[in-house]
């Protein structure tokens, strides 16, 4: 909830806290661990194409850096990440048209959800695939943007049955 209200003091009109942030939150509670696991970033996904150049979500992160010093911040304008994706992964990714549309293509069902903190501290979850394979702990691959080469990487890299051991991979 803390880092909904810091990000919500950037003003922006579409974001979300998203992805492993979500997902970590979420099997940790499903798996009663005292202490959540530690994050590598907070991924704030906002949408905006009316600004897209890089220099605004550095702007943004050093926002969010002076208003919570110490958090893995993340910020990216998934309005823009057409301009930069085939250069970071190999094949290009068309423009999107809205923040669910960006996160209905991110790399696993599970990790596709967002949540958003309105003015009146109402959380709002942003799940263009729902919410099942969250909370049955469930990884499958959303081939949207992901191929199985990458998917299996990010499954050797994210460790997710030794961090969760309830989690089952669904491997194609």
């Amino acid at each position: 909830m803390t880092a909904l209200r810091d990000v919500r003091q950037l003003g922006l009109a579409s974001w979300c806290i998203g992805a492993g942030a979500v997902r970590n939150a979420v099997w940790d509670r499903l798996h009663d661990y005292a202490q959540p696991s530690a994050l590598s970033d907070i991924d704030v996904a906002h949408f905006d194409p009316t600004r897209l150049e890089q220099a605004r979500d550095d702007a943004l992160l050093a926002q969010l850096r002076a208003i919570a010093p110490g958090r893995p911040w993340e910020v990216t304008n998934q309005a823009a990440v057409h301009l930069w994706f085939g250069q970071y992964f190999g094949h290009e990714a068309a423009p999107l048209r809205s923040l669910e549309e960006a996160i209905a293509t991110w790399p696993e069902y599970a990790t596709a959800v967002g949540v958003t903190l309105d003015e009146a501290d109402r959380l709002r979850v942003i799940a263009p695939h729902g919410l099942a394979d969250l909370l049955a702990m469930r990884i499958r691959r959303n081939p949207t943007r992901v191929s199985q080469e990458t998917y299996r990487e990010r499954i050797a890299r994210k460790r997710y049955q030794e961090r969760w051991p309830g989690v089952s991979i669904e491997l194609e």
